[in-house]
């Protein structure tokens, strides 16, 4: 049944509608067959997330992928689904469970708290599946996925466990981020730097008068470590009285109570004679090395560095070359351990105001100066991160690297833009071993099992019952959860039912797109990219389209500190969700460069969607009894213009489909509707209605132009797309629905070169003598005749009823200029419009010669540079071809000016 279209255009009630129809349709799922497939991946939004517009930009231009290939005749599937989001789902639950309980997760315990966690997952972990659906997303949402299903979960464990049977997984004692608030591990790629307003603490280290080498600091070691066993304070050097000091810069004082040796680049001539020496640590009067080292900066500080292992990573790097011992001073609470001495129990804050209290006393600090540098903090929490060393798993990463830097470099993953290839490879090519285990209760659990009687290791993919060496039932797992990434990173096979061989599998993978933002390029597209590779021998997908961030009007990055964050649901109630998609994929720029959201230009795009719908009502009731359409044989020139006008149309927006260039391909369907559709075809097909012998041709046309520019148009703006399709007469549909009806092909028979050539050139006149009656301020009421001097007068005379109608003229004639009269020039004509009367004609001469001078600049310019013979020589044929043509137009113009 044909829907009527209302007199306005009210998207709340169309969207929910419309979206219901598609759902009920089941037109989301992929329709089998021999066809090509296409699959899209989403990145799984966080289950505690709630829509933002980050979310709307990246599932607005795969949903625009998605439609425009399911139209184009291919078995689509837009896989969907959603993170557990380890940390983050932890915080949140956490804070719920605080305020409403006063509780901690401690006072729940782990098995409890993983129950809460489910639960709270199953009342609000679906929330943003809702609110995407508002945006149009067309998910095969009977695929919806969550990355701790039961399947996803076997995935997991199936990958770690192949993983660590090939070595590519060991526990080991390194350098980790801790992140003190949330108490866990976290990745180099989930840490965020940020500039912050420091200090700078120069420190003295009185030089021992006796050489001492590395035996000598471990034991100092063990003495201070058997000092804080036994509760006593470490012996504090109460003044500075060596006659001789090295002066070490430092932004993080508290860390000296576990420095191993002082650092001096091996050609500064200003230490050259201590290398091999030591000095003595302030505070914990214990000696260390003064060593060598290229790393340092002789222009740094003092050239001197404090090496601490177990707190920085570039300095358990050199303690590593130097072999020298570590010594851990600091919990992942960020709170002083026993190694610190004195300072055991205060927090990091804390012991910075002792250690910095007792080195004035004792005459140890130098000076202080300020010192902004970046420091890392937590992309969840935002707190500054603890580098220490600590016990953590870890995926070894130089193999798995290889096959994935071949897989870009070789073109198997190719990068759109381009630009983003090398920001890729230089991650991966310089990637470190990459840390997973986490130390909070949400999330993958490692499958890693000890036998508490025997110390047996046991991994596997199902839960043991005993021990394989001494049968024992008495086995504890790891307590740590796997990094969220880890499952994301699987994400492209583990949905489709990896590790079993699904018909899924064999149909969909590998996908063809990642659509996503380059600020998780390491996070996950890497990851992904390496881990498909591993587990099943292809690469994940074939391109990687890439956006910028979103950003305000004035350029700063969106956040809840700043107050600048926009709810997408707020301007979808306001302007529509097609108008927020549209003015989203125009914003999407081909660089990849960040993009700015202006919320009022929303409201241009709401305009363009009630022109559309204005457009629409008169078409559908311009046709009459008309409920199939033909394209007749004979046209009007209006008629070949506009068709012709479509199919560079279809030609151009599926080039930049093909290219990912929506943002072109979205803006030059726009134009179309807005200019040469609404404001000239539909204007000229009212006056070809009046006439008996074009009104059929006519309604043909606009049908025609109309349904074709509606599927064109349906990837960027499906809702109101689809609910002008349905209101058409159902010989005029191929099917029950626009988002599977075909999409449309440029026809050569439908190209009318010299007619649409024809056609601009009275274009172009209307355009000018508009242009001057609006300069002119005169009313549109007020019609006079006009006079029309050309060399195209045949043509002219053929339509002048046409072009009387659209330059508001009360008549057409043709021949030289009247008395009086204010010209008009145009490329084609010469228009003299007799309003002498109401003008000022010395203001007009004035403006003509204006015009002469600088047509006449013009020309100049161009013989000049036609006259150079190394241009000439230089550029290409068509080029200057289009130069002299350009060079003739402007002498035309001349003599018309002057007449």
């Amino acid at each position: 049944m044909t829907k009527e279209l209302g007199k306005a255009y009210q998207p709340q009630e169309v969207e929910t509608a419309v979206y219901q129809m598609w759902t009920e349709g089941g037109y989301f799922a992929p329709r089998k067959g021999s066809k090509p497939t296409y699959t899209i991946v989403i990145p799984p939004p966080n289950v505690t997330g709630q829509l933002h517009l980050g979310h709307a930009v990246v599932n607005t231009l795969q949903d625009t992928l998605i439609r425009y290939k399911r139209m184009d005749g291919y078995e689509t599937l837009w896989m969907p689904g959603t993170d557990h989001a380890g940390i983050a789902t932890q915080i949140v639950v956490e804070a719920e469970l605080k305020k409403k309980e006063n509780k901690t997760r401690f006072d729940l315990g782990r098995e409890a708290f993983v129950e809460r966690v489910w639960e709270w997952k199953e009342t609000y972990g679906n929330r943003i599946v809702e609110q995407l659906k508002k945006l149009g997303a067309s998910c095969d949402w009977d695929r919806l996925r969550f990355t701790m299903d039961e399947g996803l979960s076997r995935a997991v464990r199936e990958v770690f466990v192949a993983l660590y049977e090939k070595g590519l997984i060991y526990r080991g004692n390194r350098i980790t981020n801790i992140c003190i608030c949330c108490q866990t591990a976290l990745s180099e790629t989930e840490v965020e730097y940020e500039e912050q307003d420091g200090k700078l603490y120069y420190v003295r280290y009185p030089v021992s008068r006796s050489v001492r080498g590395s035996q000598d600091v471990s034991r100092s070691v063990r003495a201070s470590r058997a000092v804080a066993e036994e509760g006593s304070e470490f012996p504090l050097a109460a003044t500075c009285e060596a006659t001789e000091q090295l002066v070490v810069a430092t932004t993080r004082p508290e860390t000296m109570l576990g420095d191993m040796a002082v650092a001096v680049h091996p050609e500064d001539g200003r230490y050259k004679h201590l290398i091999g020496k030591t000095v003595t640590l302030p505070l914990m009067n214990r000696e260390i090395p003064v060593i060598a080292d290229e790393y340092v900066d002789k222009e740094f500080g003092t050239g001197c560095v404090k090496i601490t292992p177990c707190h920085d990573p570039n300095d358990y790097d050199v303690a590593k070359r130097h072999k020298l011992p570590e010594l851990l001073i600091m919990d992942q609470k960020g709170v002083i351990n026993k190694n610190g001495g004195k300072y055991n129990g205060l927090t990091r804050e804390k012991a910075r105001i002792a250690v910095l209290e007792d080195l004035e006393k004792g005459g140890f600090l130098v000076k202080t100066e300020p010192h902004p540098h970046n420091v890392g903090t937590c992309a969840r929490c935002h707190q500054n991160v603890e580098p220490m060393a600590s016990e953590q798993w870890f995926v070894s990463m130089k193999s798995l690297a290889e096959p994935a830097i071949a897989a870009v470099k070789e073109g198997r993953t190719k990068f759109v833009p381009e630009r983003f290839e090398k920001l890729y490879l230089h991650w991966i090519e310089n990637v470190r071993d990459w840390c997973v285990s986490r130390q909070i209760w949400w999330g993958h659990r490692i499958p890693v099992w000890t036998c508490v009687d025997c110390a047996r290791i046991v991994v596997s993919s199902e839960d043991p019952t005993e021990c394989p060496l001494c049968k024992s039932g008495h086995l504890v797992q790891d307590p740590d959860v796997l990094d969220t990434w880890f499952s994301s990173a699987l994400w492209p096979f583990s949905t489709l039912g990896w590790p079993d061989d699904t018909e899924d599998l064999r149909r969909f993978y590998p996908t063809d797109v990642l659509v996503t933002a380059y600020d998780i390029i390491y996070l996950w597209v890497a990851r992904m990219i390496f881990s498909g590779i591993e587990q099943t021998g292809q690469e994940p997908f074939h391109t990687v389209y890439m956006h910028g961030l979103l950003r305000d009007a004035e350029g700063r990055k969106m956040s809840k500190s700043l107050g600048n964050g926009i709810d997408p649901l707020e301007m979808i109630d306001k302007y529509g969700a097609d108008a927020l998609r549209v003015y989203i994929i125009t914003l999407v720029n081909l660089q990849g460069g960040d993009i700015r959201f202006v919320p009022e230009r929303c409201e241009h795009f709401r305009n363009f969607c009630n022109k559309l719908w204005n457009a629409s009502r008169f078409v559908l009731s311009s046709l009459g009894d008309t409920d199939c359409w033909t394209l007749p044989e004979s046209l009007t020139l209006p008629d070949m213009w506009i068709v012709t006008k479509l199919q560079s149309l279809i030609y151009d927006i599926t080039a930049h489909l093909d290219k990912y260039e929506l943002n072109l391909a979205a803006l030059k369907m726009t134009d179309f509707i807005w200019d040469d559709f609404c404001d000239w075809y539909i204007e000229l097909a009212k006056i070809q209605l009046r006439s008996d012998d074009t009104k059929e041709t006519t309604q043909q046309i606009l049908a025609y132009v109309l349904e074709t520019a509606l599927r064109l148009l349906h990837p960027f703006a499906p809702f109101i797309t689809e609910e002008i399709w349905q209101s058409f007469p159902g010989g005029l549909r191929d099917g029950p629905s626009l988002m599977i009806a075909k999409w449309p092909e440029p026809e050569d028979r439908l190209r009318f070169k010299r007619e649409t050539a024809e056609m601009e050139l009275l274009m172009d006149t209307v355009r000018a003598v508009r242009a001057r009656r609006n300069e002119m301020k005169v009313p549109p009421s007020k019609k006079a005749a006009w006079t029309v001097e050309t060399q195209h007068t045949e043509l002219f005379e053929r339509h002048a009823d046409m072009f009387r109608a659209l330059a508001g003229a009360g008549g057409v004639t043709f021949g030289p200029a009247p008395e009086g009269a204010v010209t008009v020039v145009s490329d084609g004509a010469t228009v003299y419009l007799p309003l002498a009367e109401l003008v000022d004609l010395e203001a007009e001469r004035a403006r003509l010669q204006k015009e002469l001078a600088a047509a006449q600049k013009d020309y100049d310019a161009l013989s000049q540079k036609l006259q150079n013979e190394h241009f000439i020589s230089k550029a290409p044929e068509r080029v200057v071809a289009a130069e002299r043509e350009r060079l003739t137009a402007l002498k035309e113009r001349i003599e018309r000016l002057s007449q």
